[in-house]
C-alpha cells in the first residue's frame, strides 16, 4: 500500500497533520498504536481540564454564600468526577475518528516503526506486520512523564499524570514534584477537593517560565488555600515499604520527611523515540529529540518531525502549528516559518495563568529599555462581580518603538484572552495602538487596554 504521506502518531500534531494534508490533497495515512487523538485528547489537556471543571464547581458551590445562595454542605464524589472526565475524552476520541473518516484518511492502528526507503512498518496487537511506502513521512510521536533516576515510577505510589487523572480513591495527602503546568493543575485539583497537598519545586519559583511576579501571585493564592510550597528544593528519594510514601525532600535547611498516600511526578516529559527505527533510517537525534529545520525536515529527505519529539516547547498547538507549516512546505506553498517567541502558554489551575513572549527580567537581559503595565483585577468592574478580583495584567514594551515584547497574565479566564496578545504581537501592534483600541465594558479584557494604558501613564481606573 502506497501513500503520499504517512503520519506516525495521531495526538493533536498527528491528527491535524493528517487533516491538512489530505485537505490539501495528499493520500494519507495516520499510525496509531493506543487510542486516536493521543495523550491530549486521551490523557492530557482534554480530560485534565474536565477534572479542573469539578472542581471550579465543586468551589463555587462552598463559596454560594458569596452570591447570595444557601445551600447544604456539599461532598466529593471522587468517581463521578474521574467518570466524567473519562466521558469527555472518549467523546472527544471518538471526534477525531469522525475527522478521520471525514477527511479520507486511513487509521493504521499498532505499533509503527519506520523503515528506510520512506517506509513504515505497523504491527497490530496480534503481532501481524505490514509494510507502507509513502512519498513523505511525518514522526509526531509525542512525549511521555519523565522519570527521575531516583525516582521511579512505580503507577501505584509514585505516579504520573495519567494515573493521577484515573485514581480508585481519592488520596489524603499527596506531594507533587515540579511546579510546571502540569503539577500546577493536580496541585489545584486535588487541594480544591479536600486532599492535603504539597509541592516540591527544585527553582525558586513555582510555575518557574512565567514572570517572577505570576509565580509570587500565584504562590500566594495556592498558600491561601492551603497548599504547601517547598521552592529551592529536591526529592532526594522516596520510601513506599510502608502503607504509604516517605518522602525525604532536601531544602536550603537540611532534609525534610513527608508522609503522604502518594506522590506525583510532574517533572517534564520525555519524547517517545525508542524502537521507531531512527537508528536504522539514519535519523539524528541530539539530547533525546529529532533534529529538525525550520519546515520540519530531518537529515534523512523525506523523513519529518514535529511536535513533542522535537526541540522546542511541549504544547498541542504548538505541535498542531509545526504539523500544518510542514505539510504545507511539502505542498510547496512556502509557508513563513512559525515564530516560536510568540507562542503562548497556558495553565489552567485557578486562579489561571497564561503568558507569550518575554518577561520582565529577559527583556532586560536581552538590552530593551522597557515600559511597564500593569492593571490588577481587584480594579475590575467585572472581576469583582464575578467574585474574582485576584490577579492582575501585566504588559512589557519595548521604549523606543513601543513593541509589546510580552504578556503576561493570572485570574479567571485568562487562558482565554492571552489570544488577543498574541495577535497583538503578530500585527506588530503598538502600545499606543491597544489604548486607543475600545474594549468592551464591562469585561476582563479591559484590563489588557488598561495595562497598556498603565505603561504610558494614562490609565484611568487605577
Amino acid at each position: 500500500m502506497k501513500y503520499d504521506i504517512i503520519v506516525l502518531g495521531s495526538g493533536p500534531g498527528g491528527y491535524v497533520t493528517a487533516i491538512r494534508a489530505s485537505q490539501l490533497g495528499f493520500k494519507t495515512a495516520v499510525v496509531e498504536r493506543e487510542a486516536l487523538g493521543g495523550i491530549c485528547l486521551n490523557w492530557g489537556c482534554i480530560p485534565t481540564k474536565a477534572l479542573l471543571k469539578s472542581a471550579n464547581v465543586y468551589d463555587y458551590i462552598n463559596h454560594a454564600g458569596d452570591y447570595g445562595i444557601k445551600l447544604e454542605k456539599p461532598a466529593v464524589d471522587f468517581g463521578g468526577m474521574i467518570k466524567r472526565s473519562r466521558d469527555t475524552a472518549d467523546g472527544m476520541s471518538k471526534g477525531v475518528t469522525f475527522l478521520m473518516k471525514k477527511n479520507k484518511i486511513d487509521v493504521l492502528m499498532g505499533d509503527g516503526k519506520l523503515k528506510p526507503g520512506k517506509k513504515v512498518e505497523v504491527t497490530d496487537k496480534d503481532g501481524k506486520s505490514v509494510e507502507y511506502g509513502a512519498d513523505h513521512v511525518i514522526i509526531a510521536t509525542g512525549a511521555r512523564a519523565k522519570e527521575l533516576p531516583n525516582v521511579k515510577i512505580d503507577g501505584k505510589k509514585i505516579i504520573e499524570y495519567r494515573k493521577a487523572m484515573s485514581m480508585e480513591k481519592q488520596p489524603k495527602k499527596m506531594v507533587v514534584m515540579g511546579s510546571g503546568a502540569i503539577g500546577c493543575e493536580f496541585a489545584y485539583f486535588y487541594n480544591a477537593i479536600g486532599t492535603e497537598v504539597t509541592i516540591v519545586e527544585y527553582l525558586d519559583n513555582i510555575v518557574p517560565r512565567e514572570d517572577e511576579e505570576v509565580s509570587k501571585q500565584l504562590a500566594r493564592t495556592f498558600k491561601k488555600n492551603g497548599i504547601k510550597i517547598m521552592t529551592g528544593s529536591a526529592v532526594e528519594k522516596v520510601d513506599t515499604s510502608g502503607s504509604g510514601c516517605k518522602v525525604h525532600v532536601k531544602t536550603k535547611k537540611g532534609e525534610e520527611v513527608i508522609e503522604c498516600d502518594v506522590v506525583l511526578s510532574a517533572v517534564g516529559v520525555t519524547a517517545n523515540i525508542e524502537n521507531i527505527g531512527l537508528e536504522e533510517v539514519g535519523i539524528v537525534t541530539d539530547k533525546g529529540q529529532v533534529k529538525v529545520d525550520e519546515f520540519y525536515k530531518t537529515n534523512i529527505p523525506g523523513y519529518y518531525a514535529i511536535g513533542d519529539c522535537v526541540p522546542g516547547p511541549a504544547l498541542a498547538h504548538m505541535a498542531s502549528a509545526e504539523g500544518i507549516t510542514c505539510v504545507e512546505g511539502i505542498k510547496g506553498m512556502d509557508p513563513e516559518p512559525i515564530d516560536y517567541g510568540n507562542i503562548p502558554s497556558c495553565t489552567y489551575c485557578s486562579p489561571e495563568v497564561a503568558s507569550v513572549g518575554m518577561t520582565e527580567t529577559d527583556a532586560k537581559e536581552a538590552g530593551h529599555e522597557i515600559k511597564v503595565g500593569k492593571f490588577p483585577f481587584s480594579a475590575s468592574g467585572k472581576a469583582k462581580a464575578a467574585g474574582h478580583s485576584d490577579g492582575f495584567v501585566k504588559l512589557i514594551f519595548d521604549a523606543k518603538y513601543g513593541e509589546l515584547l510580552g504578556g503576561h497574565m493570572i485570574g479567571a479566564n485568562v487562558t482565554e484572552m492571552i489570544a488577543e496578545i498574541v495577535s497583538i504581537r503578530k500585527l506588530e501592534t503598538t502600545g499606543h495602538e491597544i489604548i486607543k483600541t475600545v474594549h468592551p465594558h464591562p469585561t476582563m479584557s479591559e484590563a489588557v487596554m488598561e495595562a497598556a494604558a498603565a505603561a504610558y501613564d494614562e490609565v484611568i481606573h487605577l
